[in-house]
């Protein structure tokens, strides 16, 4: 049994504007979605901050007089 070897395009093609184009756009696509892809995996960063939306305004400990 032979397996195929692939699909071979002639070198004129691989040198045409268009397969650049095409290239060039394969390969910008490919850093947006590494960048992309890296930002999800690492944890999200957030700004140190004592007061603010993020944090409760009342205690929801069972202690009622526990700080917040």
């Amino acid at each position: 049994m032979i397996a195929p070897a692939g699909f071979l395009l002639p070198e004129s093609v691989l040198y045409s504007d268009w397969f650049g184009v095409l290239a060039t756009f394969v390969a910008i696509n490919t850093v947006i979605y590494v960048v992309l892809g890296s930002i999800k995996i690492f944890p999200k960063v957030r700004l140190r901050r004592h007061r603010g939306a993020s944090r409760r305004s009342e205690t929801r400990s069972i202690h009622p007089d526990a700080p917040v």
